[in-house]
Order: structure tokens, then C-alpha cells, then sequence
């Protein structure tokens, strides 16, 4: 039956049998493909130089230039092109072979061979193509995402990051980044990979702070069979499964000081055992940190190992909060308007005075996170086309206009004002830490950590 859906595919068949070659044509024909044939394998070199072939079935044994000869120039030609090869029962071994030079599949010349079977391995060798050009479209995706020049800002702090990431990519240093919860440190992370010559190999992230520890161990190193109770199979670990990539490891302070002793033998080391196993794997991985804490001030309070610290902070990257580049926050808007917009389906064209000279004004704890948290939100409550200041969470207009002026004073560090809004949206919210870090837009781990910074309790949150 013809398949209309196959017409777009083109296929050579080259063989110097003419009864075979006409018994290709013939299946090919009915099944809607468009193919052309030749006689040899000259003529197939030179079919291929002239055109493109999303298939090219040919026979191995061709007076002249034979079935290798083909597959190397349809290879050379086009690497995604899929050669099968037409073999008689004399000639497998060299089939075989020839598949280990690039050729896709082969068929048996002889009376079993079936239309079915013909259509069986188009079929498969057609999937293969399209999956292999799936995965080169997502990758070139992935890589225009994340470059370092498709990151938003122009101030003279995000210019050196790009200046930085450029710098470093390409090497296989381990790298630190440092900064305040919603600064961006994970897309930092993204960009130096993709910018790098690992961008085709594996990007792989591991939460430190969403784990518990008895769990860390596995998820970086994998474990065997058996290896304890509810191991009922051989795991590979995020070292093992991003080997040639990175590893991402998010928020790292997080990782209990046990672990850390684990892990810097992997960086001193570049190897390490599955739990249960004896057997060592080597680690050709480059190796990414986060951390929203000061791990300097950690190791001095004896919660960060010292030198875990120096093998991790060999390319240091700290990432500014948006209250430190102003500069930015129009960019920022307008790339968020584009994004929610498209994304919601809602024709926003513009951003009143108002509304931004109130998100210009806000302070952003909890930094680009924030930021677009607030624009998604506008973009999709707004009703006339113009984001206005009522589009806007309340939390936001209210601190930005009429709560703070009273506490927030000009002279005031970024960390007095932070600390002041805290308690500020704190009040606000009854002493609800959960509704407070959602006003805020940070995580209530977060929220903890800074009241701990600052050395805050119940009973002075209540009294300020």
C-alpha cells in the first residue's frame, strides 16, 4: 500500500544485479518512497556527490567501487545518511564489518528476502534519522538558551560575568558560583557548559539541599545490587551517567561534612566507587558548585571543610543581587513580558510609567526569581494590553510606595534593608513564615537562613 507519508524520503539503490535492483524499485515504489537506482557502484559515488539520500541501500559486491566504496562517500557526505547493505550468504562477515565502519543495516540477497522485511528496516533506519536530528535540534535549542550572550543585563557587573564564562568555558577548571537565592547561579552554570566543548556530553544537576544525606551518596556514585536494603538493582551515580558533561552541584553548603570528605576525593582524585562495589570508575567530569552562603564564613564556623573549599574555588563567579545592578530591571521586564506573553497567549504591548517606576523601586529579595514571579503574575491577570501598577502583587505596590519609607533611609546598606523588609513582610503576614517567603518570593529555607543570619527570634520578629 503506497504511504503518502513516505514521499518526502529519498532513497538510492545500487546494484549491479538487475533483478534485484528492480525488485528494490518495485517495493519502493508501492510503499511511496522516492528512489532512484543505478548499476554500480561508481555511479552511486556519483549519485550521492550530486544529490541527498536520507537512504542509500547497496549491494557489497559491485565490480569496480564496491558497497564500502558507497558508504564511505555517502558517510562523508552526509554522516546522518543511513547506508544497508545488500549482502549474499558468502558475503555477511563482511557486512558485519562494514557496520562497524558506519552502515546502518543489511539485507540478505535471496529468495527470503520480503517486501516486509525491506519495509521493517526503512522503517527503523527512518526513526533512527529523525531521532538523531530531534536530538541535534534540541541540543542547538538548549545551547542558544543558555549562551552566555542570550543572558539578560548590561550592567558593568553581568558584562565580567560574560567576560568570565567566555573566559573559562573551555577549560576544565572547577568552578564556583556564589550568590543570593534567585540571582541566576544555575543558568551561569548552564551557559559555561554549553559555551564549552562538553556541550554535547551529558548536563546533569544534583540538589544538595533537597536530599537526605544517606541519599547523596548513591545519587553522586551510584550503587550496586544489593548493596542495602531496597537496592534491588545496579544504579549509576551523577558522576557515572555525566561522564564527558558536568555536574551541577546546587547549593552545596547544604551537603553534610561527611559527604564532603566523600567528595573531595572525586576532585583530588577524578575517580570513585559505586556503594557496594570495589570496582573504581574514573570521573571525566567538570565539576560546577552553587552556594547562596559565604562557604569562607562556613569553614570558619567549622560547617564547610577548609579544603574542600580551595579545591572548589579555583574559578571563583559571584553573581550580584538585583538590587546591585538597577540598571537591569527594564531588560529584565521587558524579556519577562515577551516570555509570559507568548507562553499565555496574551498580546501585553507595553508597561505603564508607573508600574515600572514601582518595580524599579522595589528592593528584590528574592532577586530575578522574583522579578519574574511578579511579571508572570501582571501578564496574566492584565485585561487591556498595558501592564499597569494594579496588575501588580499588592505586596510589591504596598512596600515599594507607602511601608518602607518609614524604616529604609538613604546611607542604609543592602543588608539593613534586607533585614528591615524581612520583618517588614513578617509583620505583615502575623508571623507566617510560609506566607512570608511567599510574599518575598524565596523558599522558607531561605527565610530561616536569613533570620539565623541576622540572629533573629520569634519574640523580636513580634516586637519590631
Amino acid at each position: 500500500m503506497r504511504n503518502d507519508f513516505n514521499k518526502g524520503i529519498k532513497i538510492l539503490v545500487a546494484d549491479d544485479d538487475s533483478l534485484m535492483r528492480d525488485f528494490l524499485m518495485e517495493v519502493l515504489s508501492r510503499s511511496g518512497y522516492q528512489a532512484l537506482s543505478v548499476p554500480d557502484g561508481k555511479s552511486a559515488v556519483e549519485a550521492i556527490n550530486r544529490d541527498d539520500f536520507n537512504i542509500i541501500i547497496t549491494d557489497v559486491k559491485m565490480p569496480g567501487y564496491d558497497g564500502m566504496k558507497v558508504l564511505k562517500a555517502a558517510l562523508s557526505k552526509n554522516p546522518q545518511s543511513k547506508v544497508i547493505l545488500i549482502t549474499g550468504y558468502g558475503t555477511i562477515e563482511n557486512a558485519v564489518a562494514a557496520m562497524k565502519e558506519g552502515a546502518f543495516d543489511y539485507l540478505t540477497k535471496g529468495e527470503k528476502t520480503s517486501p516486509d522485511e525491506i519495509e521493517i528496516v526503512l522503517k527503523r533506519a527512518i526513526n533512527y534519522q529523525k531521532l538523531e536530528t530531534e536530538n541535534k535540534r534540541l541540543k542547538n535549542e538548549l545551547s542558544n538558551k543558555y549562551s552566555f550572550s542570550n543572558m539578560i543585563g548590561k550592567s558593568p557587573q553581568m558584562l565580567r560575568i560574560y567576560d568570565m564564562i567566555k573566559t573559562v568555558a573551555d577549560s576544565s577548571a572547577t568552578v564556583l558560583i556564589t550568590g543570593k537565592s534567585g540571582t541566576g547561579k544555575e543558568l551561569v552554570a548552564k551557559a559555561i557548559h554549553f559555551n564549552s566543548k562538553r556541550k554535547d556530553y551529558p548536563f546533569i544537576k544534583l540538589n544538595c539541599a533537597a536530599l537526605p544525606d544517606g541519599l547523596v551518596e548513591s545519587e553522586l556514585f551510584g550503587h550496586e545490587k544489593g548493596a542495602f536494603t531496597g537496592a534491588i538493582k545496579t544504579v549509576k551515580g551523577r558522576f557515572e551517567l555525566a561522564n564527558g558533561g558536568t555536574v551541577l552541584l546546587d547549593e552545596i553548603s547544604e551537603m553534610s561534612v561527611n559527604m564532603q570528605a566523600k567528595l573531595l576525593r572525586v576532585l583530588q582524585e577524578r575517580e570513585f566507587e559505586r556503594i557496594g562495589s570495589s570496582r573504581t570508575i574514573q570521573a571525566d567530569v567538570r565539576i560546577i558548585a552553587t552556594s547562596n552562603r559565604n562557604l569562607k564564613e562556613e569553614y570558619r564556623k567549622g560547617r564547610f571543610r577548609e579544603d574542600l573549599y580551595y579545591r572548589l574555588n579555583v574559578i571563583p563567579i559571584e553573581i550580584p543581587e538585583l538590587s546591585e545592578r538597577r540598571e537591569d530591571i527594564p531588560l529584565l521586564i521587558e524579556h519577562f513580558i515577551e516570555k509570559y506573553s507568548s507562553k499565555n497567549n496574551k498580546p501585553i504591548k507595553a508597561i505603564s510609567e508607573t508600574a515600572m517606576k514601582v518595580l524599579s523601586d522595589y528592593s528584590w529579595p528574592g532577586n530575578v526569581r522574583e522579578l519574574e514571579n511578579c511579571i508572570e503574575r501582571a501578564v496574566v491577570v492584565n485585561k487591556s494590553g498595558t501592564i499597569e501598577k494594579d496588575d501588580l502583587p499588592g505586596n510589591i505596590f504596598d512596600i515599594a510606595k507607602n511601608d518602607l519609607p518609614e524604616r529604609i533611609k538613604p546611607g542604609m546598606s543592602i543588608k539593613e534593608m534586607e533585614k528591615t523588609l524581612i520583618l517588614k513582610t513578617l509583620k505583615k503576614s502575623g508571623g507566617n513564615r510560609t506566607h512570608a517567603a511567599e510574599t518575598l518570593g524565596i523558599t522558607t529555607r531561605t527565610l530561616r537562613n536569613k533570620l539565623a543570619e541576622y540572629g533573629l527570634h520569634s519574640r523580636q520578629i513580634d516586637s519590631e
